[in-house]
């Protein structure tokens, strides 16, 4: 006997999208931030991103054709998106085999272990940053100079006429090391941390890079609003809050918002669709509860950095909030 399957009664409509397009379409939305981490950071940024996209692709494929024994899926785009952001969030002078290292643990334990792609509970990408942060954190907290910061500080040692090579020449403290420090008028100045002039991973340096990114996402409607913008809107509450009860001990929120991981958690790492509510409801929530994390471990925190860590605690509250936060049924009236 045949075994037919009926659908109900037209119409039926198809958006057309697909999980490649919208991973090639979150990977266009990068180019901006990635173009910023070459013209500060140089030939290594390209280096350490090529490594991270190549190795992720190999073990994807690796472990689908010889582990799962299922149809290789690196064609989709997921895998190379999963190594622009691990990449991302990793300093330019990162060595190569720690690159590998993070790729292995981002697709073979966060990704593969579970199923594959639409099966993961938390994002590849973040917990291979957080595997490396935790397992290399003198060469995960070692941050280069910007080519200009290099530049300027060769002009003024030539200047004062200093002799012979300074040690530390090439690394600094980012401004969260900064304001975790208390040093908040070593700051560098809000147009440095809008374009991009700072110290930090490759793509959490350019918050204007990264904001064109998000536009493009938000036009062609691969994401919603909800989710970035309850975070940065969280971000900055609970941060002016905390500032104007105490300007000399907690950073002004604008501070918050253009230093670190911020704009790169909120515009392309929680919005994973996998990882992420469903609703437009759960989504606030989820945004909400990644916004104060956030400044909590900043402030308070034994890190200078915690969207990675609020992102991932949010990735275990999304079923939850899945429970909770049910879309109507179609059809259903309300009561």
């Amino acid at each position: 006997m045949a075994n037919n399957f009926y659908v109900s009664m037209s119409p039926h409509f198809h958006s057309g999208d697909s999980v490649s397009k919208n991973m090639y379409r979150v990977i266009i939305a990068l180019i901006p931030a990635f173009a910023v981490s070459l013209v500060f950071f140089g030939w290594n940024a390209l280096l350490v991103t090529a490594i991270s996209i190549a190795s992720c692709v190999l073990f994807e494929w690796l472990i689908a054709k010889f582990l799962m024994k299922r149809p290789c899926t690196i064609c989709d785009g997921s895998a190379i998106l999963t190594g622009l952001l691990l990449a991302f969030n990793l300093p330019s002078n990162l060595d190569w085999w720690i690159v590998v290292i993070g790729a292995l643990v981002a697709i073979g334990v966060a990704k593969m272990s579970f199923g594959g792609l639409g099966n993961n509970i938390f994002n590849p990408a973040l917990v291979g940053r957080v595997f490396l942060l935790v397992s290399f954190p003198q060469q995960m907290t070692t941050w280069p100079k910007t080519i200009f910061q290099m530049k300027v500080q060769e002009a003024a040692n030539a200047i004062s006429g200093a002799s012979g090579a300074v040690a530390d020449a090439t690394t600094g403290a980012t401004p969260l090391a900064l304001i975790k420090a208390g040093q908040f008028d070593q700051l560098p100045s809000y147009l440095d941390m809008f374009v991009g002039n700072t110290g930090g991973s490759m793509g959490e340096v350019g918050a204007m890079a990264i904001l064109i990114g998000l536009v493009y996402l938000l036009v062609r409607k691969t994401i919603t609003w909800h989710i970035p913008v309850s975070i940065m809107a969280t971000v900055f509450i609970f941060a002016g809050i905390l500032h104007l009860g105490n300007p000399e001990a907690f950073v002004d929120p604008l501070t918050h918002l253009l230093t670190g991981g911020l704009m790169l958690g909120a515009c392309f790492m929680a919005t994973d669709y996998v990882t992420s509510p469903m609703s437009k409801k759960g989504q606030i929530i989820y945004g909400v509860g990644i916004g104060v994390l956030t400044v909590l471990i900043r402030t308070f925190g034994a890190y200078p950095e915690g969207v990675s860590f609020a992102i991932l605690i949010m990735n275990a509250v999304t079923p939850l909030i899945n429970v909770y936060c049910k879309p109507k049924r179609f059809g259903r009236l309300k009561k």
